[in-house]
């Protein structure tokens, strides 16, 4: 068995033979059931939900978590692989694992008490139930310390109001972990259930990105959640902070997922276009081309390979995840773009994947963090000084 990919540089050797059959397992789910449906859904701005309990039921959501959180208990490595593999299919298909593992599982596993994980934990590893996450508002993204969204204790429970954007899942999700603070300005996770009353969570409509993806606003007007839905074991941004960095690791292996498809198809599209009776990729510039895209791929890959090895040592830090997230999303960007290039005209019918991943690509470009605010993460920890100010 090997590394499904391009794989200049023999990366099958650095990889076990467990994280190559989770990868497989991964590429043959998307071949067989989720390629087939992506066309219509992307033209129609859907999801196929129906898709979500065979998720849950190979294991996919939540994967890298232990067993006792829901989760297969799988490398950080082999979950990369498996994000690799989703977004090879289409970003908004990685993103609903990515959201419901990284930012749901994962914080009522680590910080939820032990009635809020048996109550879903189990349900949302099925697929049964899906979650959201309540971070970013409509006038606080990057700033997340800017948030407005208000919890206020009352004789039984908590009274939240305010509102977030652009959040994954939303329209589908049965509970949403929302982000808020309380009278003392602390940071507090509530986990909010569909249909309590003053909660809705409308559609965004008009995408031209990440079509195949819900995204939706929360609105909470008065929402009142009893004691039991706060998250019990975080205070503060550390919080909400510590799940992106699970979210932004699946994002820095799904991207090169993108990438791949990418290349791949301007690869064969390349040997079997003829122009002046030869195939273009006997040109020198369109082997310039590929050759940039491979470079680019290969080093992407090393570079969360390592990263995965690091997280499962337990040594991984969230800089690192920044500085992967920034270069690999930014080299699936700049391959999309060369690879429509390739394809010529061909590139902008959704009979290829080309056009759909690039469109995909800016929004993976600035969400969960945008580039810009990686670089000055990066750049805080190797100069030791702040320019966020």
């Amino acid at each position: 068995m090997k590394y499904i990919g391009p794989d200049f540089y023999q990366i099958t050797g650095l990889l076990t033979e467990e994280e190559l059959l989770v990868q497989q397992t991964a590429y043959d789910f998307v071949q067989e059931k989720f390629m087939p449906l992506i066309r219509e859904h992307h033209r129609a701005g859907t999801f196929p939900v129906e898709l979500i309990p065979e998720l849950g039921g190979l294991g996919f959501l939540g994967a890298n978590l232990p067993e006792e959180a829901g989760g297969a208990n799988v490398s950080n490595v082999a979950y990369g692989l498996i994000m690799h593999e989703l977004e090879r299919g289409d970003s908004g298909l990685r993103s609903l694992a990515s959201v419901q593992g990284g930012l749901v599982m994962y914080p009522i596993w680590r910080y939820g008490s032990g009635e809020q994980k048996s109550r879903w934990l189990p349900r949302l590893a099925s697929g049964s139930t899906i979650g959201c996450f309540g971070l970013t508002e409509p006038d606080f993204g990057s700033n997340p310390g800017g948030l407005i969204t208000r919890a206020r204790r009352v004789s039984d429970g908590w009274l939240l109001n305010g509102a977030k954007m652009w959040i994954t899942n939303g329209s589908l999700a049965d509970v949403a972990l929302v982000w808020a603070k309380d009278d003392e300005g602390i940071v507090r996770g509530f986990l909010v259930e569909k249909g309590t009353a003053g909660f809705s969570a409308p559609e965004m409509t008009g995408k031209l990105s990440l079509r195949a993806s819900v995204t939706s606003e929360l609105i909470l007007q008065d929402v009142l959640v009893p004691e039991e839905a706060v998250l019990p074991g975080v205070e503060g941004l550390i919080g909400p902070l510590s799940c992106l960095t699970q979210a932004r690791y699946s994002i820095a292996w799904g991207a090169i997922g993108a990438a791949v498809d990418c290349y791949q198809t301007a690869l064969r599209y390349a040997k079997e276009r003829k122009q002046f009776s030869r195939p273009i990729a006997g040109y020198q510039l369109t082997q310039a081309k590929l050759t940039d895209m491979l470079e680019e791929i290969t080093k992407a890959l090393l570079l969360a390979i390592q990263l995965g090895r690091l997280k499962d040592g337990g040594k991984m830090d969230f800089t690192q995840v920044s500085l992967a997230k920034r270069n690999n999303v930014k080299i699936a960007r700049d391959i999309a773009r060369s690879a429509r290039e390739i394809l010529g005209a061909n590139g902008i019918l959704d009979e290829y994947p080309v056009q759909r991943h690039a469109m995909n690509l800016e929004s993976v470009y600035t969400y969960e963090g945008t580039h810009e605010m990686h670089t000055l993460i990066v750049g805080q920890k190797i100069t030791g000084l702040n320019a966020f100010d």
